[in-house]
C-alpha cells in the first residue's frame, strides 16, 4: 500500500499496535517479522493471514495446547553447519536435537482431524517435512549433557577403557605414596592438589627436598610444596597422552556428525523459521484475544462496512480502565464515497476518523480487528491522512498553506483506490474563503471515487453533503440537557457545533455568551439551532426506538416461554394417555395369555382325567370369574347399609367383617395374630388384619311404619296368624 505522507501511519498510531506486538513475541525471528510487516494489497495474502490468525485465536481460546517452547535463535549454529570443514560442539548439537524434536511436536499435533480443521495454519509447515534421520543420527553419538558418548566409534571407547584402567591404577599409586609421606609427617595439611591437569602431593616446603618427584610450585606463602611423585610420573604421561588422543578422537567424531548433517542445514534452518513464523501468528492471536477481535468479510473491492467497530487502541486501554467504548458504525462505497461528520469538539470525530483508518491498517497487514464479523472490509491501495497541525518551519509555510500542499497531492494522484482522512477541512483560512476552498477539494475527490472521511465545522460543507451525491452527513451526537458529548456517530445527518452549550458548560459569563448571539449572523444562529433541535429530537427517537425494540424483546421472550410450557404441557399429557394405554394394553394382554393358559390347562385335564365334573366347574369357575365379583360387590353394598366401621379393638364377642368378602361374624375365640369367627354357622380361622369391627346400624322404630288414622282399614276381622305350613304350601 502507498501511504502520504511517510507519517502517515505514526499519525494513525499503527506503531502502538507493533509495539504491543513486540511484547508478545517470545523468538527473535516472530520480532524480525513484526518488524518486516507491510500493508498488503493481495487478497489471497491477506485473507491467509487473517484465517491463520483467526484459527490460532481459538485454539488460544479453547485452552488448547499446542508446541510453541523451543524460543532461541540458533540461525549462525545452523549456518555454520552448512560450511564444509565445520564442526559443532555438543552443546551446540543439543539446541539442534531440542529444534528437531519441537519440529517433530509440531507434525505430530497436525494430525489428520487438525490438518482440516486448521488448514490455513497447517500451510506453515505444508510444503516441508519432518526428518527422523537427524535426532537419530545425534542420539548416536550425543549423550543428554551434550557429550560425545563412549560408544560413539571403537577407538573412543578402548581409548576410554585405557583411560579407566590408568586412572584407576594411578590412583592407587598415588593413595600408597599420600599414606606414606603422612606416616612420616611430610604432607600439609591439604594432601593432594592438581597442577596442570595433574595430580601432586602438597607436602611442607622444608621437607620438599625428603620427597622424590618433580616440584611443580609452592604455594604464596611458600609453606607448600607441590611435588609429583616419581612413582606417578610415567603413569601421569601415559594418561596425558590418552586424554589427547581422547581429544582428537572426540573432534573426529564431531567433524564427522556435523559432515553427516551438513546436507540437512537448510531443513533446519526452515525448521527455525517455523518456529518464528508461528511465534508471529502466536502474538497476533494474543493480540486479538485481549481486543476481542475478530476476522471481517474481506472483499476485493474498495468498501468498508464496519459494524460495531472500536478504536484498537482506546479499547484496550478502556479495558484497563474498566470503562465502557462506543463502538462505530459507517458505510462507505462507490455511492456514498465521502463521509463529512460534523458536531462539538472533543465529541469523538477524529476518532471515529481514526477508528476506521487503524483498522483498515491492521486489516490489510494481516491482524483482526476490533469489530463484529459480519463487518465488510474492502482493500485500498492508497492512503492519504492529513491530521493536526501540519506547519512546517523549515519550508516557511504556515499551518493552512502546508495543508493546501497535501490537498494538492490529494487530488493529484487519488483514485478509485484511494482511501483518505482530513482532519477539520479548510481550517486556518478565513472561514468563507476556506469552507470555498473546501467544497472545491471534496467535489475534485468525490469526481476522482476517492473515498474517505472529512471532519469540520463549516456549515457550508454540511449543505453540500446534501446536493451532491456520493457525500453523506454524518453527526457526533452531545446531551444539550446534560453538556456532555456522547461519543455516538449517527449517519445522514448534520451535526451542530454547539458552541454556546459547551461555552456554558465550561462556565463563561452569560452576559459574553448573549453578547455573542447577538453578533452572529441571524439565518446562521437559527440554522444552527435547528441543527440543535433536530439532533435531540433524533436522540429522543432513538431511546425511543431502544426502549421499543427492548419491550419486542420482551414479549418474544414471553411468547417463547408460553409457548415452551404450552408444548411440554401437551407433551405430558401426551405421555400420560400413552402410558394409561400401554397399562390397560399390558392388563389386556395378560388376561389374555393367563386365560389361555388355564383354557389349555383344561383341555389337558379333560383329556387325561375320568372326573370330568371337577373339570367342567374348574372350567366354570375360569369363564363365570367376573359374576362372583359381581356378586361380591352386591354383598359388600348390603353389609355396608346395615353396618358401619368403628376404631374399636378385637375382642372376643365383638361383630366383625371380613374385608375380603364382606360377610359379617362374631369372634369366638382368639389365638395370637389369628382368631376364630362365625360366620352363620360355620366357625372360620382368619387373620386379625383381615378383619374390621362394626357395628349396627340402628333401625327404624316399629311404630314409625304404622299407619295413620286416616289410612283405609283392614276389612277382615281377627284374620287368622299364617303358620309355617302356610308359608310352605304357598312356596
Amino acid at each position: 500500500m502507498r501511504v502520504y505522507p511517510d507519517n502517515a501511519l505514526t499519525q494513525l498510531e499503527f506503531d502502538k499496535i507493533t509495539a504491543i506486538l513486540l511484547g508478545h513475541c517470545q523468538t527473535t525471528i516472530g520480532k524480525e517479522l513484526v518488524e518486516e510487516m507491510r500493508i498488503h494489497t493481495h487478497l489471497k495474502y491477506i485473507q491467509s493471514a487473517l484465517s491463520q490468525t483467526e484459527e490460532y485465536k481459538y485454539i488460544k481460546s479453547a485452552n488448547q495446547y499446542f508446541p510453541s517452547y523451543f524460543v532461541l535463535d540458533i540461525r549462525k549454529d545452523l549456518k555454520l553447519l552448512g560450511i564444509p570443514g565445520a564442526q559443532l560442539a555438543g552443546e551446540q548439537w543439543l539446541l539442534v536435537r531440542r529444534l528437531a524434536d519441537h519440529t517433530g511436536n509440531l507434525y505430530k499435533w497436525f494430525d489428520a482431524e487438525r490438518k482440516q480443521a486448521y488448514a490455513n495454519l497447517y500451510e506453515v509447515i505444508g510444503d516441508s517435512y519432518y526428518e527422523k534421520a537427524i535426532i537419530e543420527s545425534i542420539d548416536e553419538v550425543i549423550d543428554e549433557r551434550g557429550n560425545v558418548k563412549d560408544n560413539a566409534s571403537e577407538d573412543l571407547a578402548k581409548i576410554r577403557m585405557q583411560l579407566y584402567k590408568k586412572r584407576q591404577e594411578l590412583r592407587r599409586i598415588f593413595d600408597k605414596v599420600i599414606h606414606r609421606l603422612a606416616k612420616a609427617g611430610y604432607t600439609a595439611d591439604i594432601d593432594e592438589s592438581f597442577s596442570n591437569g595433574r595430580r601432586v602431593v602438597a607436602v611442607f616446603s622444608e621437607y620438599k627436598r625428603q620427597v622424590k618427584g618433580f616440584l611443580h610450585g609452592e604455594s604464596d606463602s611458600r609453606k607448600t610444596a607441590f611435588i609429583e611423585p616419581e612413582e606417578t610420573i610415567e603413569l601421569n604421561n601415559e594418561l596425558y597422552g590418552l586424554e589427547q588422543d581422547e581429544q582428537r578422537e572426540v573432534q573426529r567424531v564431531l567433524r564427522q556428525l556435523t559432515s553427516n548433517l551438513a546436507p540437512y542445514s537448510a531443513l533446519l534452518l526452515s525448521y527455525i523459521q517455523m518456529v518464528g513464523i508461528f511465534d508471529f501468528i502466536r502474538a497476533k492471536a494474543i493480540l486479538a484475544v485481549d481486543m476481542n477481535a475478530h476476522m471481517p468479510m474481506v472483499q476485493n473491492n474498495a468498501t468498508s462496512q464496519l459494524i460495531d467497530a472500536y478504536h484498537p487502541l482506546l479499547y484496550l486501554y478502556n479495558k484497563v480502565s474498566s470503562k465502557k467504548t462506543i463502538p462505530v458504525n459507517l458505510h462507505l462505497d462507490d455511492e456514498a464515497r465521502i463521509l463529512i461528520i460534523s458536531g462539538p469538539n472533543a465529541g469523538g470525530k477524529t476518532v471515529s476518523m481514526k477508528t476506521l483508518g487503524l483498522n483498515q491498517v491492521m486489516m490489510q497487514s494481516g491482524l483482526l480487528v476490533p469489530m463484529n464479523p459480519t463487518s465488510q472490509m474492502g482493500i485500498y491501495k492508497q492512503l492519504f491522512i492529513q491530521l493536526g497541525d501540519t506547519q512546517n518551519l523549515a519550508f516557511e509555510l504556515s499551518t493552512y498553506s502546508s495543508h493546501l500542499m497535501h490537498m494538492k497531492h490529494f487530488i493529484e494522484n487519488a483514485n478509485g483506490k484511494t482511501m483518505f482522512f482530513i482532519d477539520e477541512l479548510g481550517s486556518g483560512s478565513d472561514p468563507h474563503l476556506g469552507g470555498a476552498f473546501a467544497e472545491v477539494i471534496l467535489e475534485e475527490l468525490s469526481h476522482k471515487h476517492a473515498q474517505g472521511i472529512v471532519t469540520t465545522h463549516y456549515l457550508n460543507l454540511k449543505v453540500m453533503a446534501n446536493h451532491n451525491k456520493g457525500i453523506v452527513n454524518g453527526a457526533m451526537q452531545f446531551d444539550e440537557v446534560k453538556l456532555e458529548p456522547l461519543y455516538q456517530l449517527v449517519i445522514g445527518k448534520p451535526g451542530s457545533s454547539y458552541t454556546f452549550a459547551i461555552a456554558e458548560r465550561i462556565g463563561l459569563p452569560k452576559n459574553l455568551i448573549n453578547r455573542a448571539r447577538k453578533l452572529v449572523d441571524t439565518h446562521h444562529f437559527e440554522l444552527d439551532k435547528l441543527l440543535n433541535r433536530t439532533e435531540q429530537d433524533l436522540q429522543l427517537v432513538q431511546q425511543e426506538r431502544k426502549e421499543l425494540h427492548k419491550k419486542l424483546k420482551e414479549n418474544d421472550a414471553l411468547k417463547h416461554s408460553l409457548q415452551q410450557m404450552l408444548d411440554k404441557e401437551k407433551h405430558h399429557q401426551q405421555i400420560s394417555l400413552l402410558k394409561e394405554q400401554n397399562r390397560v394394553a399390558e392388563e389386556k394382554f395378560a388376561y389374555n395369555k393367563d386365560m389361555e393358559r388355564q383354557l389349555k390347562q383344561i383341555a389337558l385335564d379333560w383329556k387325561k382325567t375320568d372326573k370330568k365334573e371337577e373339570v367342567m366347574k374348574t372350567l366354570f369357575n375360569v369363564l363365570f370369574k367376573k359374576n362372583d365379583a359381581i356378586v361380591i360387590n352386591k354383598l359388600a353394598k348390603k353389609v355396608d347399609k346395615n353396618f358401619k366401621e368403628t376404631n374399636a379393638p378385637i375382642v372376643v364377642g365383638a361383630t366383625v367383617k371380613l374385608k375380603k368378602n364382606y360377610q359379617v361374624g362374631e369372634v369366638l375365640e382368639i389365638k395370637g395374630k389369628r382368631a376364630i369367627v362365625k360366620v352363620g354357622q360355620l366357625p372360620m380361622n382368619i387373620d386379625l388384619v383381615d378383619l374390621l369391627v362394626v357395628e349396627e346400624i340402628a333401625q327404624q322404630s316399629t311404630d314409625s311404619k304404622r299407619p295413620g288414622p286416616n289410612a283405609p282399614k283392614n276389612t277382615t276381622a281377627n284374620p287368622a296368624p299364617k303358620t309355617n305350613s302356610h308359608l310352605k304350601n304357598k312356596k
